[in-house]
């Protein structure tokens, strides 16, 4: 079942997208926000039924006819790393070196991004103050809808909801800068997180399962019209389950919260493809650049690039006489 947040006549609603009538949707009766429903329900099961009742409704409008919103806003947005081809060209390009780091296969590493810049498909993308190297990175996400705490990956299957596309714009000048201090990324991913175009129930995906516990998506990114990275999300190194227990050891996941998978290889984004052919090519993202990318299953989000706003100027750090009293 596919779930969309939506804006009808200056009004938000949430409906379900019929597949089999092309594209219909049906209006969620009172309900405003999924993200109110996901955290009001008892994960899945509760989804369902409400889609289901859902469906005994007429139809509303078409999903060609209404502006799509972000699917959800989250609780909080864990971004993980678990492509190794990703991060191979990635170090290359970001931190000029190559391989994978032996504690990398330790643990589902993550940072947290800022839950707060959440954009839609077919909104403008404005480009990071300061930055002139804009990047995509063309990522699956699972929404937590049960909370939990010290998971185990069998059990965290219970609590994830649901599925979605996610592009973790990054700003590469501003990343490499800033991981030099040894913390973050911060500014370098700030500014902007696609999510959509819908929420995809996990049943929905179950028929992708391979026997290791992967869902075998395909996943493409375009630039412009061109196809620049193909790769399947079953070459993640751990399962969303497993990624869903680690984030949820020693503190809780909560309804709403959203896992990031990391960004694919094979192009899944364009400094993955510096590292590799030693150059920018193709070129960073400027305004007027569209970015669409497409995971079987889920649906496809699309973007175009903005101009941005200047940065407001700020003095660098004091080096201080570090005086005692």
């Amino acid at each position: 079942m596919r779930f969309a947040a939506y804006e009808h006549q200056h009004r938000p609603r949430v409906a379900v997208v019929d597949d089999d009538d092309d594209g219909v949707l049906y209006p969620v009766p009172g309900v405003r926000s999924l993200t109110e429903v996901i955290r009001a329900g008892d994960g899945l099961p509760a989804l369902l039924e409400l889609g289901a009742t859902t469906l005994d409704v007429p139809p509303g409008p078409h999903v060609s006819e209404v502006r799509l919103l972000p699917p959800l806003r989250p609780a909080s947005v864990r971004d993980f790393v678990t492509f190794e081809e990703h991060v191979e060209g990635v170090r290359r390009s970001v931190e000029g070196t190559g391989g994978v780091p032996e504690q990398w296969y330790a643990a589902p590493t993550f940072y947290f991004t800022n839950p707060h810049a959440i954009y839609a498909t077919g909104d403008d993308i404005p480009m990071p103050p300061g930055s002139t190297v804009l990047d995509f990175e063309l990522e699956v996400a699972a929404v937590i809808g049960r909370e939990g705490r010290d998971l185990t990956p069998d059990r965290a299957r219970e609590h994830i909801i649901g599925y979605t596309v996610f592009n973790d714009w990054s700003a590469r000048d501003l990343q490499s800068a800033e991981m030099k201090v040894g913390l973050g990324p911060c500014k370098g991913k700030d500014t902007a997180t696609t999510l959509g175009p819908y929420l995809v129930t996990a049943d929905e995906l179950e028929p992708y399962r391979d026997e290791d516990g992967f869902l075998r998506l395909a996943l493409t990114a375009e630039v412009n019209g061109e196809v620049v990275g193909r790769d399947l999300l079953s070459n993640m190194s751990w399962t969303f389950e497993e990624m869903a227990a680690y984030a949820s050891r020693g503190t809780r996941v909560v309804p709403g919260d959203v896992l990031g998978s990391g960004t694919c290889g094979n192009g899944g984004c364009l400094a993955e493809l510096w590292g590799v052919r030693g150059e920018q090519t193709p070129p960073p993202l400027k305004p007027g650049d569209t970015v669409t990318l497409t995971v079987e299953g889920i649906g496809t989000v699309t973007n175009t690039v903005a101009p941005g706003t200047e940065p407001i100027a700020l003095p660098a750090g004091r080096r201080r006489s570090r005086e005692r009293p």
